[in-house]
């Protein structure tokens, strides 16, 4: 049995459809809610409907690549493992790194969720928690306490976990419906859609740009945790690809009723004594049109809730980035220790532990929710675009690997949903894209220490199955820069055109990255694990006790 096998046979198979949904759900149903209405409002007016939308479109298109992957290898931390699988290790670290980042800096930004609604409260202590733009001394503090709180919550064993979090979830989806339908009833104003500049007051390019920084990226993106803790799926064959599509779903429908009853809700004086829509300027946005209308009771609940919800997804991105830290190991590219996981408990501990300390880093320089969600959704769209390439890739390097999920139409999705991602990346504007992709880099050194000791022969074709990656995002960066001004850019593309350049190095680059990839090393020791079990379960003695790696992992 391989050090991979020993590990991931400690995780335990108890996660079902239903756990798994919730996980999904539980991760979108954040503190996105709480202030992505109001985020998105201000950079789109009442376009930011639209803008849910195009968030979900892209996140289930991207999801759809990401469930034949994920039901192919049912292991820990799956999102930085397939493109290890189809093209080595230098796209495959990098991809893991973006992914990483996106996660983990997702726990902290659920503390400070938390806090800034916190800082609402009609107590002097705590307004002086957050000071309008980031946390202070003593919301640093207690958002740290929150932190220790969802690692606390994952220290003992999955079930656990599996129980708190459905109980969470369903906590987290009344609430969100609960305070849709009571600000629509209390107060439905629809002049504010006309008036105060009217649909789109910003322009179309704000109604993109919100789509990457008003956290609506931020929120969708948890459609992947369920992925990451494929390993301890019991069928993860059906119950993946169910989890994935339906809490994208099921999220649309709760943030778009949200977003309604927010526009619809807003005070007409604020809109004119602000100024528009841009210049709103709510703590605690649910909270404060909640009192506006006289709505107390739900005032109240959305000040426990602010807790409940960032924290049911706190604690379970501190789940999944533990996996995720588990498989970055199991790449080649942690110390062996943080692969480790209780065989008691069936928890990667030294990675919880690894993923509490970066969270604090996270918490001590990124202080604000805005400031989080836009670094979040850039890193995660970054992430994004390895799906796409890595599941034609498998297909054509791999054919003969058992598919549990596989698409007739994914040659034509996987391409799109390259164009997607890439666009938004391209419309989280400049500099804000040149910034997430310069701390891609920061990562590089680590890859550098594990990979350039090895020989020239073996370094060789994972340096140029990855050219394309590195090459993809110094590109991109050069278009955002040199791309139109409503994104950021030096206006050097004119508008339309940009939109239509981003697209066909989408495309490019895409099919670069399909022709790059190879039979690596890490693709030839899956494909044995996967003999393995078919031989075992040909045999007729296999079962969830004594199953090979691949479903044990």
């Amino acid at each position: 049995m391989s050090t991979e096998q020993g590990s991931n046979s400690n995780y335990r198979r108890t996660l079902g459809t239903t756990a798994l949904t919730a996980v999904g759900l539980g991760s979108i149903i954040g503190s996105g809610w709480l202030f992505g209405a109001e985020r998105a409002a201000a950079l789109a007016g009442p376009a930011a409907i639209l803008a849910w939308v195009i968030g979900a479109v892209v996140a289930l298109t991207i999801a759809l690549t990401y469930t034949e992957l994920g039901s192919m290898f049912p292991k820990a931390g799956g999102m930085v493992r397939y493109g290890q699988f189809s093209h080595g290790s230098l796209a495959g670290y990098m991809a893991a790194w973006a992914n990483w980042i996106a996660i983990v800096s997702v726990i902290p930004g659920e503390a400070t969720a938390s806090i800034q609604y916190m800082s609402s409260w009609d107590f002097s202590w705590a307004e002086h928690l957050y000071n309008g733009k980031e946390l202070t001394g003593s919301g640093l503090a207690l958002a740290s306490v929150l932190v220790v709180f969802y690692f606390f919550l994952n220290w003992f064993a999955i079930t656990l976990f599996a129980k708190t979090n459905n109980a969470i979830t369903v906590f987290k989806v009344v609430v969100p419906v609960l305070t849709a339908g009571a600000l629509m009833f209390a107060h439905f104003d629809t002049s504010n859609i006309t008036d105060h500049g009217g649909f789109a007051p910003n322009g179309w390019s704000a109604v993109f740009s919100a789509v990457a920084v008003a956290g609506i990226v931020w929120a969708f993106n948890g459609f992947q945790s369920p992925l990451n803790m494929a390993a301890e799926a019991r069928n993860p064959g059906k119950s993946l690809p169910k989890a994935v599509i339906g809490s994208i779903l099921i999220a649309l429908v709760i943030y778009i009723a949200l977003q309604v009853a927010f526009l619809m809700a807003v005070p007409a004086q604020d809109l004119t004594a602000s100024g528009g829509w841009n210049a709103l300027g709510y703590k605690s946005p649910l909270a404060d049109l909640s009192i506006a209308w006289g709505l107390n009771w739900l005032a109240l609940l959305l000040y426990a809730d602010a807790f409940v919800s960032p924290s049911g997804t706190g604690m379970i991105y501190a789940a999944t980035t533990s996996r995720m830290i588990h498989g970055v190991q199991e790449n080649g590219h942690l110390p062996k220790i943080f692969g480790k996981v209780d065989p008691k408990t069936g928890v990667p501990k030294p990675a919880l532990l690894l993923n509490l300390g970066i969270s604090f880093i996270f918490l001590a320089v990124f202080r604000g929710w805005g400031s989080i969600a836009e670094i979040v959704g850039v890193a995660t769209v970054i992430s994004y675009i390895t799906g796409p390439v890595a599941v034609m890739s498998l297909r054509r390097i791999a054919p003969g690997m058992k598919r549990p999920v596989k698409l007739k139409a994914m040659p034509v999705i996987a391409p799109i949903a390259m164009i997607f991602g890439s666009l938004v990346m391209y419309w989280a504007r400049w500099p804000l894209t040149g910034k997430v992709i310069f701390i891609m880099a920061i990562g590089l050194p680590i890859w550098a220490w594990y990979e350039l000791r090895k020989p020239w022969a073996e370094l060789k074709p994972h340096l140029k199955a990855g050219a394309w990656m590195v090459t993809y995002l110094l590109v991109m960066a050069f278009v955002s820069w040199a791309g139109g001004e409503e994104f950021g850019g030096k206006g050097y593309l004119a508008p339309g055109w940009d939109i239509v350049v981003v697209a066909l190095i989408a495309v490019a680059f895409y099919f670069w990255g399909v022709k790059s990839a190879w039979r690596n090393p890490t693709l030839v020791q899956v494909e044995k694990e996967m003999t393995e079990l078919a031989e075992a379960e040909a045999e007729g003695g296999a079962d969830e006790s004594s199953e090979p790696s691949l479903t044990k992992s």
